[in-house]
């Protein structure tokens, strides 16, 4: 495989075959067996019928599922991408269409149902639908990479936004048809590239033609949360930060703001020494050697903000299961530290830290153009962050977002300011 299963997996599946030899006192091929015959190991496995919460079963689940991938690896060369919204972490995709499976849903549901063989009707399902696509009109095209699926599936990216309740409450109240003419309106007004605006209207319209028209998409939101949400965002939102990776924030841009700009250092043991001189990033050592001037929530989100300060931005996604990529944040905990920082002063507290690590590593840091890099990032970032807070008027929302989003909000930012914009209204 490629893109081989996540470790978590992988060690799944090797303790699912070592319990399947020790019950049926003979090896068990999880790549050949048919399911049938595993499922007739699985009541010796678990002592009993299958149970869907149950955190033993869940590892045998998960176990199958690496199997199961496995096999479409070697029939259909298919392959894991990293997901942060699958069950395990990531989902498997194939080269040949864009197509995406959770291993570890289908394994879970057969299981609960009873019925391994099912994993059999969902592989003939695919099987015809990859054959559909190698014998049709779009057989032979450019493969699929698992970089692909990530940038186009994978929420790995964040951003800030300031939104206006109001505006966003109309959106929600508003009917699919009444959305579509406004954003189709409001392209036509643009001066971006015919191609831009049609491939626009291809990817954030599509869903809305489907739904039903009689309603307003707040009462349809179990049906298609991702295009209720986006409708709030590109109605709504007021200002916003630039786009960074998730973990980019959580571990470098706000831990920033909760250490400051220290005047002192505390000591280095040998461990940071010995990274310093190897080329690690002076800017990840800061973060990692000076303590917070003001103390971070221990859990919650990004580590800095409590779950009780986090919440969807409007109630009507109380009923939607699918992950929230919307989210309203409490601001009276990062506000203070907002209107206190400083670009400059952080900038400069990292550089008399790389100077501090010099002095006790003996000699100079090893170049690390990324750290430059990173460090203008995160000015730049917290700027932003700082601007949207302190001046925004509105609610402060953290939006996820998929590569793909993150590149393309730059045409978003312009149909939202042509949906705003005066409409000049000839008699």
């Amino acid at each position: 495989m490629a893109h081989p299963a996540p470790p978590h997996v992988q060690s799944a599946q090797a303790q699912v075959a070592a319990a399947l030899q020790q019950v049926e006192g003979k090896p068990v091929d999880l790549l050949k067996a048919p399911w049938t015959e595993v499922e007739a190991s699985v009541p010796k496995l678990l002592g009993g019928a299958f149970q869907v919460n149950n955190p033993n079963h869940q590892v045998l689940a998960l176990g199958l599922a690496g199997a199961f991938a496995e096999r479409l690896a070697g029939e259909h060369n298919a392959f894991w991408f990293l997901n942060r919204e699958s069950p395990e972490g990531a989902s498997v995709g194939f080269p040949d269409a864009l197509m995406v499976i959770s291993p570890f849903n289908e394994v879970m549901n057969a299981l609960a149902q009873g019925k391994l063989a099912r994993l059999d009707e969902i592989a003939a399902s695919i099987r015809r639908r990859l054959g559909e696509v190698r014998f049709g009109a779009a057989g032979g095209g450019q493969k699929l990479s698992p970089m692909d699926y990530q940038r186009l599936i994978d929420p790995g990216f964040m951003q800030f936004l300031v939104m206006d309740p109001a505006k966003v409450q109309k959106a929600f109240d508003s009917k699919p048809d009444a959305l579509m003419r406004e954003v189709r309106d409001a392209l036509g007004r643009t001066q971006l590239p015919a191609e831009v605006r049609q491939q626009f209207e291809g990817q954030v319209l599509s869903v809305l033609p489907q739904m039903d028209p009689n309603k307003s998409i707040a009462d349809q939101v179990e049906m298609a949360p991702r295009i209720v949400e986006l409708m709030a965002h590109l109605f709504g939102t007021v200002s916003s930060t630039g786009a960074a990776q998730n973990e980019f924030w959580g571990q470098l841009i706000l831990p920033l703001l909760f250490i400051g700009a220290p005047q002192s250092f505390p000591p280095v043991d040998e461990e940071e020494l010995e990274a310093f001189n190897q080329g690690a990033a002076p800017l990840e050592l800061f973060v990692d050697v000076v303590p917070h001037s003001v103390q971070a929530p221990e859990e919650g989100l990004l580590g800095a903000f409590e779950r009780s300060e986090v919440s969807p931005i409007h109630k009507t996604f109380e009923r939607s299961r699918a992950p929230l990529h919307l989210l309203k944040l409490d601001t009276t905990r990062i506000k203070p530290l907002l209107e206190r920082f400083d670009a400059n002063q952080m900038v400069d507290s990292v550089r008399r830290f790389t100077k501090y690590m010099e002095e006790k590593a003996g000699k100079g840091a090893p170049p690390n153009p990324q750290n430059e890099e990173m460090l203008k990032a995160a000015s730049v970032l917290l700027t932003d962050l700082k601007k949207v807070v302190t001046e925004g008027k509105g609610e402060l929302c953290l939006r996820q977002m998929t590569e793909g989003d993150a590149m393309s909000e730059q045409v978003m930012a312009v149909v939202r300011q042509a949906l705003n914009a005066p409409r000049i209204i000839l008699a």
